[in-house]
């Protein structure tokens, strides 16, 4: 008896009969009810969050932002929240949604308290606080709900962040702008202010040299001074003198011209005589019958006996004269002297005070070269460092940033969200329905198989009792569960396809696994009911259980415990999720080539298995006639 023939009659006893025909297709359908009504339910619940009810509120009173503009940022966010439709939002009391979120009426809610545009505006008034966005949850309603609504939270969190710092990275690039400006216009005063510094430096230096030559010229003063000073200190008492002498002088003048004049007026008298002696004579010696040149002839003579005495006469006038000029001319000189005298002493302690000042001019002068030539430092540092300034105040206009509208709005936006997430994915579900099937085909491909085994022998006793060899009676044993399994894996992936709509890459490549995985699992299910009966229902209950939380099916399998590692590495359900993954989003790769390994070791394995406990059953027993548990 071949093993054909023997998984034939197996199936032939199951299928005689209506109800074990009804058995035998609700058999077939297990799978496909497990798997496809729970991938249905949950093919895509975020795309219906829309018809999750959440409450909102605002008590936020509104604040003025650092231009002075009202803004209520929490009516914005609240107005943007329920527009998104993301939720099926209700505005409400901070009351009601509390209490409907306690009563389950919402799944969640949202607060803005009464200062939140106060806090939110606050950095820009250099004030900062944190605003506060209260989230109220209830587990006792739903713990997913929860966690969306914690997500959701974050999500508006980090909108209003982006929002708000965008709009404070603009006014921060505005004022850059502004100093900009600003830097710009004291640029341009550094620049004056250089210019006007190295005129400045020119100007300090001609005037040290100025001063050196003032220091000089006043010590020469000074010296000059000193010595007229000294000079002049005897000329009180001897322009006294010299006033007096010509007092004297102009004395004696005097009565020298007082004698001239005497012997001037004498001679005139004289003259005066001679001129009526002459007219006399002339007279007498007409009188006297002398003719007329005998006349003139005597006159003449008379003339020139007088002509010494006309020029006695004429040099007297004249002297009396120069006398008279000499002796007002003396009076002069004496007033002047005298004036001379009285102006002396002014004159010598205006000397002396001029002495003095030059003296003070000298030593003034030299403090001002001294000081002149610090100043010249000073100057030219001043100099350098405007110079320093100009250059620096140039540079650095180079370093600050001055954008354009556009570039200032896209590098506000940059800088309030800084690091954007560009998805590459190399393979993409869809649907949380779809990330799910390979979990949930591999799970009911197990039940499947379980089930299978419920009416199902896994030995046939009459091949055993007919002496067919171990092998022969395990394939044939294992064969009609491997048929039924094929029918259950195809009829599931025809609903999961067709049926849910989730999206297969590779549709010939996963139903061979799928048939692979079956065969697999029935495999390692007729082992466990061949070698130990009824303890081996129990134990492919226990596997499921041990593959059920070591499979990593839903969070990685890294995230399990560690103790737990070994099981996902040593059961074989791990690899069947993850060759459906592969083949469900992106075809078939190299590391499938792994999991079909080891599912064809268990294939082989259970196989071995199952020969090594159709051996065992030839041999009977008590036990095996009459087992102490039966299922």
């Amino acid at each position: 008896m071949n093993a054909f023939r023997i998984a034939g009659n197996e199936l032939r006893r199951l299928s005689t009969g209506t109800l074990p025909k009804l058995a035998m297709f609700a058999l077939v359908m297990v799978p496909l009810l497990y798997a496809s009504f729970y991938l249905y339910a949950n093919y895509d619940p975020y795309g219906r969050l829309d018809k999750l009810p959440a409450a909102v509120f605002t008590e936020d009173a509104g604040a003025k932002d650092s231009s002075g503009a009202e803004r209520n940022v929490g009516r914005e966010v609240t107005d943007e929240l329920v527009k998104s439709g993301t939720f099926q939002w209700h505005q409400v009391s901070e009351k009601d949604a509390r209490d409907g979120v306690r009563d389950d009426k919402y799944s969640f809610a949202i607060g803005i308290p009464h200062d939140f545009s106060k806090a939110l505006l606050s950095s820009g008034n250099f004030e900062p606080q944190q605003a506060t966005i209260t989230l109220t949850t209830n587990d006792a309603n739903n713990y997913l709900a929860g966690t969306i609504a914690k997500q959701v939270a974050d999500q508006v969190r980090k909108t209003i962040a982006e929002k708000v710092g965008s709009e404070a990275a603009d006014k921060f690039l505005v004022g850059f702008s502004t100093i900009y400006g600003k830097i710009s216009e004291a640029t341009d005063g550094a620049t004056k202010l250089a210019d006007g510094a190295a005129k400045l430096q020119t100007g300090q230096h001609q005037l040290a040299d100025g001063a050196s030559q003032l220091a000089s010229g006043s010590a020469s003063l000074a010296t000059g001074l000193g010595t007229l000073k000294s000079s002049t200190a005897q000329l009180p008492s001897q322009t006294q003198k010299l006033a007096d002498g010509a007092g004297q002088v102009a004395d004696g003048n005097q009565k020298i011209a007082d004698a001239a004049s005497v012997a001037a007026s004498a001679s005139g008298d004289l003259q005066g005589r001679l001129d009526s002696y002459r007219a006399q004579l002339n007279t007498q010696l007409h009188d006297a019958g002398l003719s007329d040149s005998q006349v003139n002839d005597i006159l003449s003579r008379l003339d020139q006996l007088r002509t010494p005495v006309n020029d006695a006469n004429g040099k007297i006038q004249s002297a009396n004269g120069d006398v008279q000029k000499l002796a007002s001319g003396a009076r002069q000189v004496s007033d002047g002297a005298h004036q001379l005298a009285s102006a002396s002493p002014q004159l010598a302690n205006g000397i002396a005070q001029a002495s003095d000042g030059a003296n003070q001019l000298r030593d003034g002068s030299a403090k001002l070269n001294d000081g002149e030539k610090t100043a010249v430092t000073g100057t030219d540092q001043l100099a350098d460092g405007s110079a320093k300034l100009r250059d620096g105040l140039a540079a650095g206009l180079k370093q600050i940033p001055n954008p354009d509208d556009p570039t200032r709005t896209a590098t506000a936006n940059t800088i309030a969200d800084p690091v954007a997430v560009t998805s590459n994915g190399v393979a993409s579900a869809g649907t949380y329905g779809a990330g799910l099937a390979p979990f949930f085909i591999s799970l009911a491909t197990w039940i499947g198989a379980f089930v299978l085994f419920l009416l199902i022998r896994p030995l046939s006793t009459r091949a055993l009792t007919a002496g067919a060899s171990p092998l022969r009676v395990a394939l044939g044993g294992w064969m009609s569960s491997a048929v039924l399994g094929l029918g259950q894996v195809i009829v599931l992936f025809a609903a999961v396809t067709w049926l849910v709509g989730i999206h297969v890459a590779h549709p010939l490549g996963a139903i061979g696994f799928a048939c692979l995985v079956s065969l697999a699992f029935t495999s390692i299910v007729h082992a466990l009911n061949a070698l130990f009966g009824a303890v081996g229902k129990f134990l492919g209950l226990v596997l499921l259980v041990l593959q059920l939380v070591s499979a990593g099916g839903t969070f990685p399998w890294q995230t399990i415990p560690d103790a737990l590692y070994p099981l996902h590495i040593v059961l074989p359900m791990g690899y069947a999720i993850d060759g459906f993954r592969h083949l469900l989003y992106t075809g078939a790769s190299m590391q499938i080539l792994g999991d079909i390994g080891v599912l064809a070791a268990y294939l082989v394995g259970g196989i071995l298995l199952s020969t090594l406990a159709a051996r065992k059953h030839r041999v009977w027993s008590v036990s095996a006639l009459k087992p102490e548990l039966s299922l």
